[in-house]
């Protein structure tokens, strides 16, 4: 049975995975952070996110790959592999076909480019896809940002169901007290190879002081850096769209990569609780300078 503190102990464990999906990920290390038997944490976590802790890891550092293997040319499918924690390529090769169902070298030449992205099974979103001007070259600014402490509620699938999870943002802010201007949205995945129920996204608030009790409404702190950031607006079915575009036209025409911590949206309004279901927020891509 699932209570607060299971998910809580989770949640932790879900922000180390996510802090850099590159380092290694023991599933000893993992149980500790949940304060676990390494038994009992395989048992809490699968209960918890649906998914078994390497089956989850497994399918985080596909996407990555399959991420990096699209919009950074200068890395060799090695080097990819490596940083997936694989010590083959073969092996490397084997995991990556399970998942996308093609060879990596053959996702990077051709896949990548002729293959349907999942989101456009969504009509809205298919129609917005439509409409966005694939010859205007989205427009960055390079801004170093702060680290941000927030509150968050986790969400599988990138639709309106999302809106729950802003529900219980919320509500939960509404009976602390707390202020809810400061709305963040981090996305773990891209649904540009990763079908819209299985995505990851999780919704931000942010915080001035320490959560008191901790449960589906937890904390986290957003890492600061380099970001490329890049003014959006629109409305519903949009905005996949236009990261999709990003992702693909800008970034590997801009001299950087893209880092293994997740992309966040800094929303001034928000789709999912606006009545008109449009959004203006700023997209923050964190990169860095090849080396």
């Amino acid at each position: 049975m699932l209570d607060n503190q299971k998910i809580s102990r989770i949640n932790d464990v879900l922000f180390h995975i996510h802090q850099d999906i590159t380092q290694p990920l023991p599933a000893k290390q993992l149980a500790a952070v949940a304060a676990y038997s390494e038994q009992h944490f395989h048992r809490i976590f699968k209960l918890v996110v649906g998914d078994s802790v390497h089956a989850y890891i497994r399918r985080a550092r596909m996407e990555y790959a399959a991420n990096q293997l699209m919009f950074d040319s200068k890395a060799s499918v090695l080097e990819v592999a490596t940083k997936c924690g694989f010590s083959s390529v073969s092996s490397f090769s084997r995991a990556f076909k399970a998942t996308f169902g093609t060879s990596p070298g053959q996702w990077r030449d051709t896949e990548s480019q002729t293959k349907e992205k999942p989101y456009l099974k969504d009509p809205e979103i298919a129609a917005a896809y439509q409409r966005v001007d694939k010859s205007i070259m989205p427009k960055a600014e390079l801004i170093e940002l702060p680290a941000r402490q927030v509150a968050y509620v986790r969400h599988k699938g990138y639709g309106r169901s999302i809106s729950i999870a802003w529900q219980i943002l919320k509500a939960w802010a509404e009976s602390e007290n707390r202020d809810f201007t400061q709305q963040f949205g981090l996305h773990h995945s891209n649904p540009a190879v990763t079908e819209l129920d299985k995505c990851r996204y999780v919704a931000c608030l942010a915080i001035d002081k320490p959560l008191t009790r901790r449960g589906v409404v937890n904390s986290l702190t957003i890492p600061g850096g380099l970001y490329a950031v890049f003014k959006l607006k629109g409305k519903y079915g949009d905005l996949l769209p236009q990261l999709s575009l990003i992702l693909e036209q800008w970034l590997p025409t801009s001299g950087f990569k893209m880092l293994s911590t997740p992309a966040y949206v800094h929303y001034h309004q928000n789709q999912f609780l606006d009545n008109d279901e449009k959004f203006s927020l700023d997209f923050c891509l964190p990169v860095s300078l090849f080396f």
